[in-house]
């Protein structure tokens, strides 16, 4: 059985190679080796933590340019890698799946100070983890019999569930205009500079069709109806936030030719 002793000196090895590998405030290499934290010369440890910092700094750019594709595009490689290996430095990953990884991306594209000449990357940053969230839900079928509930209970008693991983976003910036000209070959991206230069606001709805995540403008008032189901309003309630200008008929019937349905829900008395 390992003692209290030899897992604190376990734990303090770990984390002094946790943090030599990403660059972090650590002992010197020499430091390290004279107090058996790593095994080996001074020489060996530095090349062996070199090379390990390229493998975790290589890994961490192929995750993040698979999470954010469009702000990867729209930086460059170059740029990119570097943000990556800044990020890396500042939010390193907290579990062994880099899929996971990039939750504050967005937010901390938003503080950067050398990005303050492109303040919609940070929100195209969150749509691009909004599309990647969606993709990683979970499956659901679409329960087709419920929508029968939508006749037979009361509205306050309902919810609309949307499927797994649906979320909806608001931005001052053109973000899925942005989003659609760098998944289209053949854009000359004139529509984003227009949408730019108009800084004209989008609102968009992020979710599953088929095993991709899709994203599908909104007007503000399905926005709001939208955030209204997901937080979990029953019917009576989301229907009273919308308003009476609000078309719920052809809201239901957009839905449903888009898939974004799981089924009707009704709580029991």
């Amino acid at each position: 059985m390992t003692s209290p002793t030899q897992s604190s000196v376990e734990a303090l090895r770990q984390q002094a190679l946790l943090a030599a590998i990403r660059g972090a405030a650590a002992p010197p290499v020499q430091s390290l080796a004279a107090a058996g934290r790593i095994a080996g010369s001074p020489a060996l440890i530095a090349s062996g933590l070199a090379a390990y910092r390229g493998n975790v700094e290589a890994a961490a750019e192929r995750a993040l340019s698979t999470t954010f594709p469009t702000v990867a595009a729209m930086v460059g490689a170059g740029d990119f890698g570097r943000l990556v290996r800044e990020y890396l430095r500042d939010e390193p990953p907290r579990v062994g799946d880099l899929g996971e990884w990039g939750e504050n991306f967005a937010a901390w594209l938003r503080r950067h100070a050398a990005l303050v000449e492109w303040p919609y990357l940070g929100d195209c940053a969150a749509l691009d983890h909004a599309v990647h969230r969606c993709e990683r839900a979970a499956d659901a079928l679409f329960d087709a019999g419920s929508l029968a509930l939508l006749e037979s209970a009361e509205p306050g008693r309902l919810q609309i569930r949307l499927r797994p991983g649906s979320s909806v976003l608001s931005s001052v910036w053109p973000i899925a205009t942005i989003h659609a000209a760098h998944r289209d070959p053949a854009s000359d991206f004139g529509a984003v500079r227009v949408a730019l230069a108009a800084r004209r606001a989008e609102q968009v709805l992020v979710v599953r069709s088929g095993w991709r995540g899709a994203v599908v403008g909104v007007d503000p008032s399905t926005a709001d109806w939208t955030r209204s189901l997901l937080d979990g309003i029953d019917l009576a309630g989301a229907l009273d936030r919308a308003g009476a200008g609000f078309d719920f008929a052809g809201w239901l019937a957009t839905a449903l030719r888009g898939g974004w349905l799981q089924g009707v829900a009704c709580s029991v008395d």
